[in-house]
């Protein structure tokens, strides 16, 4: 998985955007097929402090609405699920992120931050 909105960014830099509020997030959606539906995450995206997700979430949110609802049962089920996450600003993954960043086994992660 990716992290974007990092590119550029310096570990200083990055430090201070998560002390101002920044924060690594998530979207999902779904899409279906009769019979089968797939819930899945986008990348990880860096937002900063004050930015808004609305912009970054459009794409996931619209492939929900017109893919996610056919499938019986599940899809109606995972599309409201997806849109109540994006529509609530993303699932945060801050913690996790800065802790495999900051891992051990993660060399540079542990250089980043």
């Amino acid at each position: 998985m990716q992290i974007i909105g990092i590119e550029g960014m310096t570990a200083s830099d990055l430090n201070d955007e998560l002390q101002r509020g920044g924060r690594f997030v998530l979207f999902h959606y779904c899409v279906s097929v009769v019979v089968m539906t797939f819930r899945r995450s986008s990348d990880i995206y860096f937002i900063r402090a004050g930015e808004s997700t609305a912009g970054t979430s459009i794409k996931y949110t619209a492939i929900s609405i017109l893919m996610g609802w056919w499938g019986l049962p599940w899809g109606p089920i995972h599309t409201v699920s997806s849109l109540f996450t994006n529509f609530g600003g993303g699932k945060d993954v801050t913690g996790e992120v800065i802790a495999l960043l900051n891992s051990p086994s993660n060399q540079a992660g542990a250089e980043m931050l």
